[in-house]
């Protein structure tokens, strides 16, 4: 099993991603500057807090372009949580910044109100299931494919990834009577609004997934 980078860029905690990742049998080691992100095998990107600060400390760390040169050159790379909106274009939370851009597509404010009008808790915090996106009819190709449509992870967000492109939207999780997009894959690079970590055998599931899909596996 290769090893397993997380990045510290310091808005995360890192030590129950740590904890799962080491349950699914990886060993693991921690990024805070831009070489130890370049010799990494397979890259995880946590994260708490706003899209603006997140996407600052990455750059005043200099691990925007190791990121980068790493996804390039076809490295498995998940985003969690902060770190999968990391993954998109922009967001305007904090006021308007650029993101890895990795996945096209901006990450927006969720609604606040549903579909008929109700007003609507934001953040959203709870469970939620997870359907397929688009035309798939499983998450097979995906570290979701031993998933089953409607098995449930736990959110906490309060913006939404909305993926330009049809075939990098992986999953969703209808809150308010709408679908909100709780997973994003393309290649080498998967993101994931939900915290694997905090949601049970579902959540190591999925980590064992993206696990087994890397090299040395």
């Amino acid at each position: 099993m290769p090893t397993v980078t997380i990045i510290d860029y310091g808005r995360s905690n890192l030590l129950s991603v740590q904890r799962a990742l080491e349950f699914c049998g990886a060993q693991v080691a921690f990024a805070s500057d831009p070489q130890q992100v370049l010799e990494a095998e397979v890259l995880v990107l946590p994260g708490v807090g706003s899209f603006a600060d997140g996407m600052s400390m990455l750059r005043q760390r200099g691990l925007e372009k190791a990121i980068l040169a790493k996804a390039e050159q076809g490295t498995p790379l998940l985003g969690i949580c902060l770190g999968m909106q990391m993954l998109l274009d922009s967001s305007p939370e904090g006021g308007f910044t650029k993101g890895l851009g990795l996945i096209a597509g901006p990450v927006l404010p969720l609604e606040s109100a549903d579909v008929q009008g109700q007003p609507l808790r934001v953040p959203h915090v709870g469970w939620g299931g997870l359907f397929c996106a688009g035309e798939r009819s499983d998450f097979s190709g995906s570290p979701l494919e031993k998933i089953r449509p409607g098995e449930e992870t736990y959110f906490v967000h309060s913006y939404q990834a909305c993926p330009a492109r049809k075939q990098d939207y992986l999953a969703y999780t209808p809150y308010g009577g709408r679908p909100v997009c709780a997973a994003v894959h393309r290649e080498n690079v998967t993101g994931v609004q939900f915290h694997p970590e905090k949601s049970g055998e579902v959540g190591l599931a999925i980590l064992r997934g993206f696990l087994s899909r890397c090299p040395g596996v």
